[in-house]
């Protein structure tokens, strides 16, 4: 087992709606997904964003996309009219995301490598 950030095993993508954060989680692969199904939890997110997240942490599985959708609601500091936070939209809390450590197994990882070098030839990266 190694310990990484998410960013090495799913994309992110995440805006905002008043005062909730929706952050769209994307695995690599089927089975960082099914993965991620057992790591990314609502007690984990609130432990993660800490007091940036009042409200509860919202899951919800999109199977046929490999993805989670995630809401995170009281996030945003009121939202963009009524906070003083410097990122009152939300599309920072995708990439705040990324950088949440897992541990995973090789395997996994190999897999999400072998993703990332197949999209790099794919578009000549």
């Amino acid at each position: 087992m190694k310990k990484v950030k998410l960013t090495e095993l799913a994309f992110a993508r995440s805006g905002d709606k008043g005062d909730v954060s929706n952050i769209g989680l994307m695995a690599k692969s089927k089975n960082i997904y099914e993965f991620l199904l057992t790591v990314i939890t609502p007690e984990r997110l609130k432990e993660y964003f800490g007091g940036m997240v009042k409200g509860p942490a919202e899951i919800y599985p999109v199977p046929h996309l490999d993805s989670l959708e995630i809401i995170l609601r009281q996030a945003l500091g009121g939202g963009a009219t009524c906070s003083l936070r410097f990122d009152q939209t939300g599309k920072s809390m995708g990439p705040v995301l990324l950088g949440m450590q897992v541990l995973v197994s090789e395997e996994l990882l190999e897999e999400a490598r072998a993703v990332d070098e197949s999209i790099k030839k794919q578009y000549g990266v």
